[in-house]
C-alpha cells in the first residue's frame, strides 16, 4: 500500500506547452501517469505565471515515479537542444 508521502505531486520538468506535451506524450508511453501545470493560463499569459513567461507551463508526476519520470525527462534534455 502506498503512503500519503509516496503520492505528492512533482515537478520534472518546465517549459513551453509544445515541449511539455512532447515530454508527457514520452512520460505516457512508458507508463507514467503525468500532468500539465497551467496548461491555459501558461500558454496565454505566460508572464503571470513566470517571470518574463519563461517556462511557464510545468510538467507534473507522482513522487512515486519521480525517478522513472527524470530518466526519460533526461533522454529527451540530452536529445534535444535547449
Amino acid at each position: 500500500m502506498k503512503t500519503n508521502k509516496e503520492l505528492e505531486p512533482v515537478e520534472v520538468f518546465s517549459g513551453t506547452i509544445m515541449e511539455c506535451e512532447m515530454v508527457k506524450s514520452l512520460l505516457e508511453n512508458a507508463e507514467i501517469v503525468c500532468y500539465l501545470n497551467n496548461e491555459f493560463s501558461g500558454t496565454i499569459a505566460p508572464w503571470i505565471i513566470s517571470s518574463g513567461g519563461i517556462n511557464s507551463v510545468k510538467l507534473i508526476v507522482s513522487n512515486a515515479d519521480f525517478e522513472n519520470a527524470m530518466i526519460v525527462v533526461n533522454e529527451y534534455k540530452s536529445n534535444v537542444k535547449m
